[in-house]
């Protein structure tokens, strides 16, 4: 049997495999592995998928999709060089799925799309090579009459198997859809568990969704308990397959948004960038675990950390969801709400999100604020408008140093990129600058250069007529790499 010893190409090759693998099969790409023994790469496939965006006949719809550009060729997907081509599109839900153009062709600039069709379908995207790293798609739509009134905003999602909800309602007033929707040619089945302040609240249709492959599928909340609840935690578990998954609530009075997931139950989490002008801030929290959760609750603001008054502490029920009014917490100035386990004992996993309030009686908007994973390296918000953006900046343990860059879109232009220093406990927030002023769409992108954690997000305001129309979004970190094995200096395959 003769030996012959595997060429550095073939390491290489064996490598994209397993990195294309790990982000097809949506699996745990930051999971530690065991020292020298693995590396991170960039991905070679990223696949996400958006809801189908609004039914009512006053909508326009905006998909703004990019990619951020390499910083060197080592931060390429293996095997791919400078110029090698790649693609990024997305594609109906459909029997024969249908691009939606225009595909993305380079990094670095952002492409847009708009409708205005009340019949928009759920969207399903993938991008390939250079263009798969740090893909962001953004669906922006402005409802400008009827009931569902508002400015709705969510980041597309990655595919995967669980997804946590807080600040969900049954009440009178609210209407909320959770939308599934499965990226690949199989059906999933899917459980929706829904946790209001005595416990697990009973479905009646809960278990055994069924999401058809390549298709979507809306749940209305309502339709699954009798009560009337206020404040719900949704967990959304699948059983077979994978979804994407958002929750689209309609408030009355208060206009729509989407509720977007939250970070993975933790004992510490973080909501960054509540505005300046918030006039009711209701922080809503669930604890997973089989013990209590007594929660710390401090806001950083621009100049520091503080407990909000009479607020300083939440007590949690073991499997059970409550809810406390902030008011107008940020009384003037942007904030974050960062969340601790007391160390009076073991501390406790939480979900957690905030429903935030803009506006006077009879003018006034909602929009949802999820507990956000924090930016390991880098993030991205793909749709932006010239003076209508926000970036909220948060470094709740040490002072942060954070690379701020915006990128053309269909109007052209040269990046604009600005370094920011956020002080240790507090939140920094920027108008972003557009790379060509004027109306045109815009990607940003967020990159932690030194420091400690960094939480960020971005609010878009779009007055209309009086009503402060509004939309916030969190950023967490793209998964732009994904780790793996490395080659063994000596490694050999066996032939004859």
């Amino acid at each position: 049997m003769n030996r012959s010893t595997l060429s550095l190409g073939g390491a290489v090759l064996v490598l994209a495999v397993l990195v294309g693998a790990a982000s097809l099969n949506g699996g745990d790409d930051t999971a530690a592995a065991p020292a020298g023994s693995s590396t991170r790469l960039p991905v070679q496939r990223t696949t996400t998928v958006c809801p189908s965006p609004s039914p009512s006949e006053f909508a326009d719809t905006t998909y703004a999709s990019f990619t951020p550009q390499a910083a060197s060729l080592s931060d390429q997907p293996a095997g791919t060089t400078a110029g090698t081509p790649g693609s990024a599109q997305l594609l109906t839900t459909a029997a024969k799925p249908a691009p939606l153009s225009p595909p993305l062709k380079q990094t670095g600039r952002a492409v847009a799309y708009t409708t205005d069709k009340p019949d928009a379908p759920a969207l399903i995207g993938t991008a390939d090579g250079p263009l798969a790293p740090g893909w962001s798609v953004a669906q922006t739509t402005v409802v400008d009459a009827g009931p569902g009134r508002g400015l709705l905003g969510t980041s597309c999602v990655t595919p995967d198997s669980e997804f946590w909800f807080a600040g969900a309602s049954t009440a009178d007033g609210r209407q909320d859809y959770l939308h599934l929707v499965d990226p690949d040619d199989t059906p999933a089945v899917v459980d929706v568990e829904l946790y209001g302040p005595d416990g697990l609240v009973k479905a009646s249709s809960g278990d055994g969704i069924t999401v058809p492959g390549k298709g979507a599928e809306p749940v209305l909340l309502s339709t699954l308990i009798a009560q009337k609840v206020q404040d719900l935690t949704v967990h959304v578990v699948v059983r077979s397959g994978r979804v994407g998954a958002a929750i689209q609530a309609t408030s009355a009075g208060k206009g729509a948004d989407w509720l977007q997931p939250a970070a993975e139950p933790a004992d510490t989490l973080v909501m960054p960038g509540i505005p300046a002008d918030a006039v009711s801030v209701r922080l809503v929290a669930y604890a997973t675990g089989s013990d209590d959760a007594d929660l710390n609750l401090k806001l950083a603001t621009s100049t520091g950390m503080i407990s909000p008054a009479d607020h300083e502490t939440l007590h949690v029920k073991a499997g059970m969801t409550a809810a406390v009014d902030l008011g107008d917490v940020t009384k003037g100035d942007p904030g974050s709400l960062v969340i601790t386990s007391s160390k009076a004992h073991s501390p406790v996993p939480v979900v957690a999100g905030l429903v935030v309030t803009r506006g006077k009686a009879g003018k006034q908007e909602l929009a949802f604020l999820p507990a956000t994973a924090a930016v390991g390296t880098r993030a991205t918000a793909a749709d932006n408008r010239d003076k209508a953006s926000t970036l909220a900046l948060t470094a709740p343990d040490k002072e942060t140093r954070v690379k701020v860059t915006s990128s053309p879109g269909k109007a052209g232009g040269t990046p604009v990129s600005r370094t920011v220093v956020v002080k240790a406990g507090t939140t920094t927030a920027i108008q972003l600058l557009a790379p060509v002023p004027g109306k045109d769409s815009f990607p940003v992108t967020v990159e932690r250069l030194s420091g400690g954690t960094l939480y960020a997000s971005r609010e878009l305001a779009l007055p209309l007529d009086g009503v402060p129309m509004f939309t916030i979004q969190p950023m967490s970190d793209d998964r732009s790499t994904v780790q793996v094995p490395q080659a063994a200096p000596d490694l050999k395959i066996l032939g004859r």
